[in-house]
């Protein structure tokens, strides 16, 4: 993936972070993926398999946009600014 596209990633999360329209966690966003609040759906890189594959049943279900960073876990969650991993973050749809 290219260096831009990576950036656009990150810009685009921090904006939904500042605007308060994210989920985090799996739970929360399996939870909005059921109940179609959510548009666009990112998973860590190191996401766990089974995490996953879920995630994606859940997407395809919903027609949202499914987004695999190229940042770990960990990453994302300093980038969410918490102070635990986060394997799945979700977009809340507008």
């Amino acid at each position: 993936m290219a260096k831009k596209d990576v950036d656009e990633q990150t810009k685009e999360i921090k904006k939904q972070l500042q605007e308060g329209k994210v989920q985090v966690g799996t739970e929360s966003v399996i939870k909005g993926l059921k109940k179609g609040t959510l548009s666009k759906v990112f998973v860590a890189k190191n996401c766990p398999e089974n995490v996953k594959s879920d995630i994606q049943h859940y997407v395809q279900l919903g027609n949202v946009e499914l987004v695999e960073l190229t940042m770990t876990n960990e990453e994302l969650g300093v980038l969410c600014k918490k102070n635990f991993f986060v394997s799945v973050l979700g977009i809340l749809g507008e």
